[in-house]
């Protein structure tokens, strides 16, 4: 269970549907809070569980992933002999070899891995996966149409050597040929019900400042299949954009974000643009369309409110962005939403995703907002 670029085109249910199941994996050495050993497994990129070794912990994350291991408990065996004993063995082996070969007494050393296999339902291929990184930087892979090793960097021409005449590629081989596929196949069958739903995004109008890109901001939306554009009269447009990439939410569903500059249309064109999103499997397209009447923003604390006559307010590291309609969206940690105060505009209160920062900034926030409407 470990598991934009060019022209957008418009997304069809005929399109070429791959399943993939992936491993995750990290060792340590050198840090005393971080485990040595920790994996990752995915489906098609939803998380299905994940295990520590330091900590004994292996936790499945869906309903779907339990009910494979209630059907056959022999993967719960094999996967717990594998988190608790085989591969934390391998990695705290290998790291002690890199050590040793690249003369690295101390200091924190990192080594991961990603493997795992894909299936094309539409085709039926499937193609596997092994690649390492240390301290950060790809290392090496396993070829599997020469079936040898390829060093990644010329630190790593010593492990291939090594791992060419130790391992078993046919056993490898096998794995990725036969075995992955069989279990992506299983779980498939189980998880297809979660895995084939779509879920739409809410879709938002985000500007920093007068002079900055209009930012068409989607979130929510499952799966991670989909595309915007920003389009005019009717037509897409490709200048003065900048696409964003789709990246995960803490909820197992995807954000993404296009930006479009305004520097050089006049206000009273403004209602010619649109931002054009469209999901997989979903036939109709959430349009959004620009609007520039801009409304003065506030902020609202214990039902008190202060309004702005300016939508740019630097806030530590992160700046609050402005929604087209005149509402503000401080972008801090994922958080609540906050019930405006009697007879105002709705009021939107969340945070980004910086889990370091989070409860630092989270109370410096509260603390400023409650100073600053006093």
């Amino acid at each position: 269970f470990f598991a934009h670029t060019g022209l957008l085109l418009t997304i069809s249910q005929s399109e070429s549907m791959k399943h993939s199941l992936k491993y995750f994996i990290t060792a340590s050495s050198g840090h005393p809070n971080i485990s040595e050993f920790q994996g990752v497994g995915l489906v098609d990129g939803v998380e299905a569980g994940h295990c520590d070794s330091s900590n004994r912990i292996l936790e499945l994350r869906q309903d779907w992933a339990k009910k494979i291991l209630e059907k056959d408990p022999r993967q719960l065996h094999h996967y717990s002999y594998v988190c608790f004993e085989n591969l934390p063995d391998f990695f705290r082996g290998e790291i002690s070899r890199l050590k040793q070969e690249f003369d690295q007494s101390g200091g924190v050393h990192i080594l991961q891995r990603i493997d795992g296999c894909e299936w094309d339902d539409n085709t039926g291929e499937v193609t596997g996966l092994e690649r390492y990184g240390y301290n950060g930087e790809d290392f090496i892979e396993l070829d599997l149409k020469t079936l040898t090793w390829i060093a990644l960097k010329p630190e790593a021409a010593a492990t291939k050597l090594r791992w060419d005449a130790e391992i078993n590629i046919n056993t490898t081989v096998d794995f990725f040929t036969k075995v992955c596929p069989l279990w992506l196949s299983t779980v498939w069958d189980i998880a297809r019900g979660s895995l084939q739903r779509t879920v739409l995004p809410s879709v938002s109008l985000l500007q920093k400042s007068p002079s900055s890109p209009i930012s068409c901001h989607a979130t929510g939306f499952y799966p991670d299949r989909a595309v915007m554009f920003w389009r005019k009269d009717g037509e897409e447009i490709h200048e003065g954009v900048d696409h964003g990439e789709i990246l995960p939410n803490a909820d197992e569903t995807f954000q993404m974000s296009i930006d479009l500059s305004v520097s050089s249309v006049k206000p009273e064109d403004w209602s010619r643009y649109e931002c054009v999103f469209q999901l997989s499997g979903v036939e109709d397209s959430i349009v959004t369309r620009l609007n520039e009447t801009r409304k003065p923003l506030y902020w609202t604390a214990e039902g008190a409110v202060r309004w702005m006559e300016h939508i740019h307010v630097a806030l530590a590291v992160c700046e609050p962005l402005a929604y087209l309609d005149g509402t503000v969206k401080l972008h801090i940690i994922d958080g609540e939403r906050r019930e405006p105060a009697p007879d105002s505009e709705p009021f939107l209160f969340s945070f980004c995703s910086f889990p370091f920062f989070s409860l630092i900034f989270f109370f410096f926030l509260v603390e400023a907002a409650h100073d600053w409407l006093r």
